[in-house]
């Protein structure tokens, strides 16, 4: 799997990504092969997205210095 973040780039009248070749290469994939594509866009985050990133930031303050000493260790 390919997991990446790609700019849209101008393709005539259409958009496109690229596929870095070290990535082709290390996935066996080749020009002409078929490929699955999920497109999700960075910008547009979910309730519930925010709901977890939420909940992630009020456990890291409140045991910010907790992570801090183990972050020492």
């Amino acid at each position: 799997m390919i997991q990446s973040i790609q700019k849209v780039i101008k393709i005539g009248t259409s958009g496109g990504v690229t596929i870095p070749a070290k990535d082709l290469k290390r996935q066996n994939i080749s020009f002409g092969d078929e490929v699955e594509v999920i497109v999700r866009p960075l910008n547009n985050k979910n309730s519930e997205d925010q709901k977890v990133i939420d909940s992630a930031k009020e456990i890291l303050n409140k045991y910010k210095r907790d992570f801090t000493n183990l972050a020492k260790r």
